[in-house]
């Protein structure tokens, strides 16, 4: 049978569409009449999972928000909204290599080989961009194999398409997997003020096809096309990625009223055209200094002045 929603073929006796997660109606005989919700109340996520003893349990897998070939005929789907993952379909004899720890399942006939890439050298950079030392890389042995990697971070996972040659720069720790053929690099600011205060140091990754790659970019994704010498000036930390013909440089903020109450800090970065950039709406750098604020201190606590954790759990 297909499903009424998005045509996909259904095992009989399926509840619920394995492909859009369409709830799908179920003959009589095989469950009591459903439950009717109260009224006014429309179906919810309490139907998903109203299996009752002894029944199959049918969830509705998340959404597919992307999915693709690459160069060596991988084939890949993005999942998800909030937590996204990555799930790639590798055909056997071919690689894709990631960070450590980076896979996060992957089935039985995927060779799993680790490695320190590019030798003590290629180690020091990766090390310096936010990567691991050691490399990984995942090979399917008599048949395809599935490997998934998630998110470690609220986002968006973005496809990498790229040319020979074609390079992208992108945040430190944003390289996620790649298809063997990608080159995974350092790139350094040359100017010191960018590195010093451009808000994510001297060092990001440099991506270089051919080849499919994934990187993980925080929050929401803002794409911009600056035409040549056009200017756009960005609170830093909020630089996802950007093509290597912007120029990225850091500004001081003008203004003694706006350094003292501004609240943007002392510098801004700025991106100078031509070319694309893309900015994320949530770094996690600015997420995890506003959850620091909520933090106890140990010298708030032996002086009195802040919450003691441990005493909420205690009686005296």
């Amino acid at each position: 049978m297909n499903c009424p929603n998005c045509g996909a073929s259904v095992t009989a006796g399926a509840r619920f569409c394995t492909n859009c997660g369409f709830r799908l109606s179920t003959p009589v005989q095989s469950a009591p009449p459903p439950l009717v919700p109260p009224s006014g109340e429309a179906s919810s996520m309490a139907d998903v999972y109203d299996n009752r003893p002894g029944e199959r349990l049918d969830l509705p897998e998340p959404p597919v928000v992307g999915s693709g070939v690459g160069a060596s005929g991988l084939r890949f789907k993005i999942i998800g909204t909030t937590m996204q993952a990555v799930v790639l379909e590798v055909p056997p004899g071919q690689t894709v290599f990631s960070e450590r720890g980076g896979m996060s399942w992957m089935s039985a006939n995927v060779q799993m080989q680790t490695n320190m890439e590019g030798g003590l050298g290629g180690a020091f950079k990766r090390m310096f961009s936010g990567e691991s030392i050691f490399m990984v890389n995942f090979t399917p042995q008599g048949g395809p194999g599935i490997i998934g990697f998630s998110a470690e971070f609220p986002g968006k996972i973005v496809p990498l398409n790229l040319a020979p040659g074609q390079v992208m720069i992108c945040q430190k720790d944003a390289f996620m997997c790649a298809e063997r053929s990608v080159s995974l690099d350092i790139h350094f600011r040359r100017r010191l003020g960018a590195g010093l205060f451009g808000g994510e140091g001297f060092i990001m990754q440099k991506l270089t096809g051919p080849g499919l790659a994934f990187v993980e970019l925080d929050g929401e994704i803002i794409e911009y096309t600056l035409e040549a010498n056009q200017m756009l000036k960005v609170d830093t930390g909020h630089v996802a990625m950007y093509e290597p013909t912007v120029q990225l440089d850091i500004e001081m903020v003008r203004g003694f009223k706006n350094i003292l109450f501004g609240g943007e800090g002392l510098f801004l970065t700025t991106l100078r055209g031509p070319g694309r950039v893309w900015l994320q709406t949530m770094p996690a750098m600015n997420l995890a200094k506003k959850i620091a604020q909520y933090l106890p201190t140990s010298s708030s606590s032996s002086s009195g002045g802040g919450i003691n954790l441990g005493s909420l759990f205690t009686n005296d």
